[in-house]
């Protein structure tokens, strides 16, 4: 079970950088690692951008960003070019990473039980450790709410 202070699960996932990406790729900084149902969907879009354009101040904090979803990296690739994503977005096919990090379940979706990606953002230290869990992310003013918790937690 995800919990903060809690080491963070590990993962390796395809990236549209090339290869794959892990989490200890990442040790000795702090990550935000997003997980977003799907590419090209107004609520996914917005969040992406709205990280893109928050990626300077939060790599001035020393922080970086990963988006994740089960799109393919095709999909990533052409998500990533048509909004100028600044970061790397992971492709978790099989969906394991999501339900280690607490982001696939049941979810309602206007009043319809449905099982599926649950929007969830997941700041993990420099120490490989979950410093903060954003679950069931609504996506006005989420981005802020991140740096401002990054910002909170140096």
């Amino acid at each position: 079970m995800l919990a903060e202070n809690k080491k963070a699960p590990a993962f390796s996932l395809p990236s549209t950088d090339g290869g794959k990406l892990s989490l200890k790729d990442f040790a000795g900084k702090t990550l935000i690692l997003y997980f977003y149902p799907r590419d090209n969907t107004p609520g996914c879009t917005t969040e992406a951008q709205e990280f893109r354009d928050a990626l300077p101040e939060l790599q001035k904090l020393g922080a970086e960003v990963v988006g994740v979803s089960k799109d393919t990296i095709d999909t990533h690739c052409g998500f990533r070019d048509k909004h100028s994503l600044t970061f790397p977005l992971l492709t978790d096919a099989d969906g394991r990473v999501m339900e280690k990090y607490g982001a696939w379940g049941e979810k309602n979706n206007y009043g319809k039980v449905t099982v599926g990606v649950i929007r969830t953002t997941v700041i993990i230290g420099a120490d490989g450790k979950v410093q903060k869990i954003f679950p069931r992310v609504r996506v006005k003013g989420h981005v802020d709410r991140v740096v401002q918790t990054v910002r909170d937690l140096q």
